[in-house]
């Protein structure tokens, strides 16, 4: 299927490693101009390099650090000039630290919600007059199961990503009139650097070995594995395409089934 992104401009936070990284790779295959931003330097760089030697599509890069109004300025200008236009925006950011309700102070509160909520209500107000120039776009938000279902020691990233899911639904009605279809995509237990670090601190707190944490999971995961970042990817390149055009205000969980709720 023609997934209608070749030569769509497109801008990836958080795009490094991972599942940013992942979804860059991803729209490059598709022939998009992808622009990829974080917060360290060097990874850009060598993501960047990855993606254009697998790809063999250029990538465009920009230092971002999404709690920076200013940086995410540049971001989008830096995507906006690769081909004077902006199509496609996937918000993604790092993952606050993981902890309970009495292990957070008010700093760390308010640090959550700029980096999960304010840097995709800054990144979509910035981006916002480019998508509508084009007569069009779409904007996919990058969250987590716990959307759906709360994850144990998560609180804060529990408590901000429904906030993110909750704008994205708002925008999406608010933005069906401009063409723009906004969704979400919620991963669960994706093999990445993230859920090493969070599955390693279930092994140091409650004693188990990784390889038990994760057999834990995996019995409540009806596909009987973690998933692979390209697996994610895929659907976000999915809702960001422009074959599709009735999607919006969803989210799509991608965690091999084992959310159950409705």
């Amino acid at each position: 299927m023609d997934l209608k992104l070749a030569g769509k401009s497109v801008l990836v936070t958080a795009a490094s490693k991972g599942l940013g990284k992942a979804c860059a790779i991803q729209f490059a295959r598709e022939g998009a101009s992808v622009t990829i931003a974080s917060r360290d330097e060097t990874n850009l760089r060598d993501a960047a390099a990855d993606i254009e030697r697998e790809t063999g599509m250029r990538v465009h890069t920009c230092v971002l650090d999404v709690r920076k109004n200013s940086d995410i300025e540049r971001a989008i200008d830096t995507a906006v000039a690769a081909t004077g236009s902006l199509d496609v925006l996937v918000t993604n950011a790092g993952g606050p630290p993981a902890g309970g309700f009495s292990n957070f102070s008010d700093d760390d509160w308010e640090d959550a919600f700029n980096l999960n909520l304010m840097s995709m209500i800054r990144l979509v107000r910035s981006a916002l007059p480019h998508l509508r120039a084009g007569n069009g776009g779409r904007i996919v938000s990058i969250t987590s199961s716990s959307i759906r279902q709360p994850i144990d020691n998560l609180i804060l990233s529990n408590t901000i990503r429904a906030g993110v899911h909750a704008l994205t639904k708002s925008l999406a009605s608010e933005l069906a009139s401009d063409n723009i279809l906004v969704n979400t995509v919620a991963p669960g237990r994706i093999l990445t650097d993230r859920v090493i670090q969070l599955d390693t601190a279930i092994s140091q707190r409650t004693g188990m070995d990784m390889e038990t944490v994760r057999n834990q999971f995996v019995k409540d995961i009806p596909v009987g594995r973690y998933g692979d970042a390209d697996e994610f990817a895929k659907a976000v390149v999915f809702l960001s395409s422009f074959s599709q055009s009735y999607i919006t205000g969803q989210a799509l969980l991608v965690d091999g089934g084992m959310i159950k709720a409705l």
